[in-house]
């Protein structure tokens, strides 16, 4: 059985499920006869049993590939889709949803067990990894150990007696020690929402090309009733090429209302052997819904570690959860899976850069128009200022042109003996004036100053700066060289001297 978080597809065993679309973390579904364990992550086969979180198959648990819904033809969309009567019955879709949901819920989480195939399980493997009988010498020691290394690795079979078939190990196995807990988004959508997940084998940029045709043909999907439209509500890429696409249908009734079609009843619709053919032909290679789990779902999945996970882990998982309202721990087995997740989590990152840098050519191009708005908003100030001068001008010609030719009355004179004594105030040397000239003196000082300080002021590399020392360092040692060869032949020419002397004095000598 395999355990790989994948678009299931594959057989008891072995894993070859594709990855799964980002948000979603394989599938719960239900379990093969020759699985001990009943969470798995890929296509379970049709035991007749319910599905962990629906039917008899379910694509991947992406929260949720159906939760409390089933696949069967009966939960079709309304009462006759197929007939193109459209989404019709909404009335009773209620109850029977409800029914399905208690009936989902009775068995929701209740693994179909085996105790005596179970039992035989592990007792089989117990004597495979510690005392196998198969060649009853000391080369059974050897057998163990290998069996040990497979079971350690998750592959492989463990041989251990000559009348019973080998143990074979998977990644489920408890011994297997490439297993981790992440963690997942869970969704909030309600079921009202309609949102459902398609994903298709096409690139992003195929997909957005061809919206138009991509809706117009899920229209005919759906019928082609004319009550329905299909509406696209996001568009994600996935790794190796692949595309998210998450739609909802609207029905329109022939009062003038409209309203959403329920996930569940558009899932249980695609999930029909023929849609699902038809959407295969578009590129669909998974649909999965995606509603918020119920509270007593997310208690049953976190009571229960999964299959081959130590549950002193899973607990501890469940303590280490950054935001236990948001996310859910989630196992990852093997390489495959983490592989996924190195993907999908490249793609998210390479997404958020994206939009990094449209925010950040958006902030660029906001302080650009700050900044000449900022221009203009000073602009206009100043041409304010220049009219509202010119302004007061024309007002001042106009009142003495309207006041020529009278005596000055007597307000104006107030005025003009008020005006007369702010000018006496303001040109008196201990009042306002001088005050007025010594700040001035002292910013102009404090200017000149500053422009001398920093004109003066200049900073030097660290390289250059080190460069410069060790340049006036092989100076000081070159003159200090220089000096010491002066000094010796300054020696050398004493001693010449001092030997001419005595060569003079002895001739001098022999003269006399």
């Amino acid at each position: 059985m395999a355990f790989n978080f994948g678009a299931p597809s594959g057989t008891s065993g072995t894993s070859t499920a594709t990855a799964a679309p980002a948000g979603g973390f394989g599938g719960f579904g239900t379990t093969s006869t020759t699985a001990g364990s009943a969470f798995s992550f890929s296509a379970p086969t049709n035991t007749g049993t319910t599905g962990l979180f629906g039917g008899t198959q379910n694509k991947g648990f992406g929260f949720g590939a159906g939760f409390g819904t089933t696949t069967g033809t009966s939960a079709g969309l309304g009462t006759g889709l197929g007939t193109g009567l459209g989404f019709g019955g909404f009335n009773t879709q209620q109850q029977q949803q409800q029914q399905q949901q208690q009936t989902t819920l009775g068995g929701l989480f209740n693994q179909p067990t085996q105790a005596p195939t179970q039992s035989n399980q592990l007792i089989n493997t117990a004597s495979a990894l510690s005392a196998p009988t198969l060649l009853g010498d000391e080369r059974d020691a050897i057998l163990a150990k290998w069996n040990q290394l497979q079971a350690f690795w998750g592959t492989g079979k463990g041989y251990f007696n000559t009348n019973t078939q080998p143990v074979e190990f998977t990644q489920e196995n408890p011994f297997c020690r490439f297993k981790a807990v992440g963690y997942s988004c869970m969704p909030n959508n309600k079921d009202e929402d309609g949102l459902v997940v398609l994903v298709f084998n096409k690139k992003e940029t195929d997909i957005r090309s061809q919206q138009q045709q991509l809706v117009e043909s899920l229209h005919k999907v759906l019928g082609g009733n004319q009550t329905l439209s299909v509406n696209i509500e996001g568009i994600k890429t996935l790794p190796d090429d692949q595309t998210e696409v998450v739609i909802y249908v609207v029905e329109r009734s022939p009062n003038g209302t409209s309203r959403r079609v329920p996930t569940t009843t558009l899932y249980a619709h695609f999930e029909q052997a023929n849609i699902k053919t038809q959407l295969q032909q578009l590129g669909v290679t998974l649909s999965m819904t995606r509603t918020e789990l119920s509270p007593a779902q997310i208690k049953q999945l976190l009571q229960n570690p999964p299959a081959g996970v130590d549950p002193i882990i899973w607990e501890q998982a469940k303590v280490d959860n950054p935001d236990s309202e948001k996310l859910i721990p989630v196992p990852m087995v093997g390489f495959r899976e983490l592989l996924r997740r190195l993907k999908v989590q490249d793609q998210m990152t390479k997404q958020h850069q994206t939009r990094l840098d449209i925010i950040s050519e958006d902030i660029s191009e906001l302080q650009k128009n700050q900044t000449t708005t900022m221009a203009k908003i000073a602009q206009y100030k100043r041409k304010l200022m220049d009219l509202s001068h010119r302004t007061l001008q024309v007002l001042i010609k106009q009142e003495i042109q309207r006041k020529s030719g009278y005596a000055i009355q007597a307000d104006e004179e107030q005025l003009r003996v008020q005006l007369d004594t702010i000018q006496c105030e303001l040109n008196a040397p201990t009042q306002f004036k001088g005050r007025l000239n010594e700040l001035m003196s002292q910013i102009r000082m404090q200017n000149h100053f500053g422009a001398v300080k920093s004109e003066e002021r200049y900073y030097i590399d660290a390289d250059l700066l080190r460069e410069i020392k060790q340049h006036l360092k092989q100076q000081q040692e070159g003159l200090s060289h220089l000096i010491s060869i002066i000094k010796d032949d300054l020696e050398d020419i004493k001693l010449v001297e001092h030997g001419l002397n005595e060569s003079i004095h002895i001739r001098g000598g022999v003269f006399s």
